[in-house]
């Protein structure tokens, strides 16, 4: 026996009207009867096609605001009776269930009405009951019934159309979809009321996506790998537009969403440019333009930036794009790109040219989560930030405005460093950075190779790291760290402080003739 089944009714509800009329004639065409409520029936009498009301398959009108409509039994019977069991068809046939075929359901805007800031009591209104229960009914008896709860799929259902119908495989993997499509749902409601009623820790928590693409494979050729969308608005390598290029590995979008949540520390104000490798950045630095930005991140550290990943904070032009072709570079991705800049790429076709449209907000909140063996931990987005008046002079000699300067701006580049994090910075461009190290000593000597790599390459006869500020991501537990800073020449210290022994460190800070301010406040990252 085929295990096609040809399509004699279909229920149309959907909230997102695209692809509906053209989805209705070709149902029509294939002499399928048509049954809808509210305005997908509208909708599709306007084009002129002819519609049955659920309301007239229940004898049962919409009621409280369109609450109640479609949850009955000749609808939910229709969905779920098996076709080749005698009692389901006896059951049907004796209470004038009609067999319901096809259901198209896309669900009430929850995630768009959340967006836009509506208020609680909206929100709530744009919960669907009606069509997560026809999904899950459809989907449950795939045997019998195709769902639809994608655009996507409206291709695919009209080609099964004209073959006669829907086979088992294709409704399978529509019911596939159609579940993760109510979960996905389920997570977003679970989510935004968390939220609303300020529960940090619920007793349980749900996460969903939609495929994004299908990867080549991991961070290794043996891993598989695909990237999803949560569905948040934040401007990223989710959102972005992809210009030209290949597509995008497994570690392009990793390291390129490193990238640009670093350079979006900077704002848009004054130009900004964050060169990274293997998640952490190489070279970070303002300029009066972006090129300049650019050349001052790349000098930092001109062995890593090769491969790496260009974020910038503005529109991307024609000379800052000449500029990063010098070498070779998987990605850039900013807010814009300029025609000319575009042209420029254009001759390099396995450089992927990024656009977002704007930048993440680094003050914003929002959810991060990591999985581990047997579960997965969720924190808050790092979002935190220090300013002036935030920062406490704990040393005798006290930063200069310029300092002060350089130790703000090396403490946003450290937040975005694997711990244990050293950061060099002077003139508002990195000139050393020690990531990753199981020692904060040992990231500091690492910072400080780094710096002297950087004056070999650049021909200069000093270290840039003499008169640098110097960060740290956490506190020196020790005053070894510290002086493995003064030894590279730094001039001041921007830490967290909260040490057993911060006496010690201020007084070494003291003895060396360093300033030393803290923040109060750390970034860990790992």
């Amino acid at each position: 026996m085929s295990d096609t089944r040809p399509v004699t009714r279909a229920l149309l509800s959907v909230s997102d009207k695209t692809g509906l009329i053209e989805l209705g004639r070709a149902l029509a065409a294939k002499g399928v009867e048509l049954l809808s409520t509210g305005g997908t029936a509208a909708a599709l009498r306007e084009a002129g096609l002819d519609v049955r009301d659920v309301a007239e398959v229940t004898d049962f009108p919409e009621m409280m605001d369109g609450r109640v409509k479609t949850l009955h039994p000749r609808v939910h019977g229709g969905l779920l009776a098996m076709r080749s069991d005698e009692a389901h068809m006896a059951a049907a046939e004796a209470h004038g269930i009609p067999m319901i075929d096809l259901l198209v359901v896309n669900l009430y805007p929850f995630a768009e009405t959340v967006a836009r800031g509506a208020a609680y009591d909206e929100v709530i209104e744009n919960i669907d009951i009606g069509g997560p229960a026809m999904i899950r009914a459809a989907a449950k008896n795939h045997a019998d019934v195709a769902v639809v709860t994608d655009l996507a799929d409206y291709a695919a259902l009209t080609e099964a159309l004209e073959e006669g119908g829907t086979t088992l495989a294709f409704r399978k993997r529509l019911a596939q979809t159609a579940y993760a499509r109510t979960a996905e749902y389920d997570a977003a409601v679970s989510t935004w009321m968390a939220g609303a009623i300020g529960e940090d820790t619920p007793r349980r928590r749900a996460f969903a996506g939609a495929l994004a693409q299908p990867l080549r494979y991991g961070e290794n050729p043996h891993q598989a790998a695909s990237f999803y969308r949560d569905g948040s608005t934040r401007p990223g390598v989710a959102s972005a537009k992809q210009w030209q290029g290949k597509e995008l590995s497994y570690n392009n979008i990793n390291d390129t969403d490193a990238a640009f949540e670093a350079v979006a520390e900077f704002g848009g104000d004054a130009p900004a440019c964050v060169i990274v490798k293997h998640a952490n950045p190489c070279g970070v630095a303002r300029g009066a333009s972006l090129k300049e930005a650019y050349a001052r991140a790349f000098d930092c550290d001109r062995t890593s930036a090769f491969g790496g990943i260009v974020a910038l904070n503005g529109a991307l032009d024609a000379e800052t794009a000449e500029a990063i072709t010098e070498i070779f570079t998987e990605v850039v991705i900013a807010p814009s790109a300029s025609e000319a800049a575009r042209e420029v790429f254009a001759a390099k076709k396995n450089l992927r040219l990024l656009t977002t449209g704007g930048l993440p907000d680094p003050l914003a909140p929002g959810m991060t989560f990591r999985q581990v063996s047997g579960g997965f931990l969720v924190q808050g987005r790092d979002n935190g930030s220090v300013g002036l008046e935030d920062l406490k002079v704990v040393t005798k000699l006290s930063p200069t405005e310029e300092q002060m300067m350089d130790l703000l701006f090396a403490w946003r580049v450290a937040k975005h460093v694997k711990s244990n994090a050293i950061v060099y910075a002077k003139g508002q461009a990195t000139v050393g950075i020690g990531a990753g190290q199981m020692s904060r000593v040992d990231s500091s000597r690492i910072a400080a190779r780094k710096a002297a790599d950087m004056a070999e390459a650049l021909g200069l006869t000093a270290l840039p790291t003499h008169g640098a500020a110097v960060a740290s991501d956490a506190f020196f537990p020790f005053a070894d760290g510290l002086l493995a800073a003064a030894e590279a020449g730094a001039s001041c210290v921007i830490q967290p402080g909260g040490a057993m022994r911060d006496d010690e460190v201020i007084a070494a800070a003291d003895e060396a003739g360093l300033a030393m301010v803290f923040t109060g406040m750390r970034h860990f990252r790992h």
